[in-house]
C-alpha cells in the first residue's frame, strides 16, 4: 500500500490525515516542503504562490519542466487533493486574510514586508525558511528559535525588522551556518531542497 513504509515510522500516522498545512510560496523551498508531506501522508495541505516556472527554476524547483505555466496549476496536477491558491502575498492581504483553520504555516516567501507581515499575522504556528541561497553545504542548515539564528543576512534582516516593530513573540526558523558565497542569485538544490524536507521534518517530528 501507499503509505505501509511511513506507517512503519509514524506511531500517530492516522493523526496526519487531520492535519491541516499552508505553504506560502513552492519554490526551490517550498516544493520540496510539499513533496515531502504530500509523500508522508499529509492529506490537507494548501498552497499559494502567485509565479509561474522559467527555465532559471530548473537548477532546483519541482514542476519547473513546465516553463511557463503557473506553479500552483502545475504542483496541483503533480500533487492530487491540494488546495492551489494563485497569490502574491503582500503587507495589505495579509492582515485579510483567515489562517485560523490551518495548524501550521510554512513560510518559504522571499519578499521581507510580505515575510514580516506574515510572521507577525500567524506566529508562533509559523515555521519561516531564511536563506537557502548562495550556499552548498546543506550539513549546515540548523533550525531554531528565531532570536538564536546566526550568520544568515536575512534571518538578520528578519530579527532588526520585528524588533522595530516591537515583535516580542517567537518562532521556529530554519537557517543555515554557511557564510553566503559572493555570487548573485546562486542556488543549489541540495540546499534548497534540504531546506523543505527539514520543515516538512519539523511538522512531523511530533507525529512518530
Amino acid at each position: 500500500m501507499r503509505f505501509d513504509r511511513c506507517k512503519k515510522l509514524f506511531s500517530k500516522f492516522e493523526r496526519l490525515k487531520d492535519l491541516k498545512i499552508l505553504i506560502c510560496g513552492v519554490g526551490g523551498v517550498g516544493g520540496y516542503a510539499l513533496d515531502c508531506l504530500y509523500r508522508s501522508g499529509v492529506k490537507d495541505i494548501t498552497i499559494i504562490d502567485y509565479d509561474i516556472f522559467d527555465i532559471t527554476n530548473q537548477n532546483r524547483q519541482i514542476g519547473s519542466e513546465y516553463q511557463g505555466e503557473k506553479k500552483v496549476a502545475v504542483l496541483s496536477r503533480l500533487y492530487k487533493e491540494i488546495t492551489p491558491i494563485d497569490m502574491k502575498l503582500t503587507t495589505e492581504n495579509i492582515k485579510n486574510l483567515d489562517f485560523n483553520k490551518y495548524d501550521v504555516v510554512i513560510d518559504a516567501i522571499d519578499d521581507l514586508s510580505a515575510k514580516i507581515a506574515l510572521i507577525k499575522k500567524v506566529h508562533p504556528k509559523i515555521i519561516s525558511s531564511m536563506g537557502a541561497a548562495k550556499r552548498i553545504d546543506p550539513t549546515k542548515i540548523k533550525i531554531d528559535s528565531i532570536w538564536k539564528t546566526n550568520t544568515d543576512p536575512l534571518a538578520k534582516k528578519v530579527r532588526d525588522k520585528l524588533k522595530k516593530e516591537n515583535f516580542k513573540g517567537d518562532f521556529k526558523a530554519i537557517y543555515s551556518t554557511e557564510k553566503p558565497k559572493n555570487s548573485e542569485m546562486g542556488s543549489f538544490v541540495g540546499v534548497t531542497g534540504t531546506f523543505g524536507f527539514v520543515l516538512c521534518y519539523e511538522v512531523l517530528k511530533d507525529f512518530v
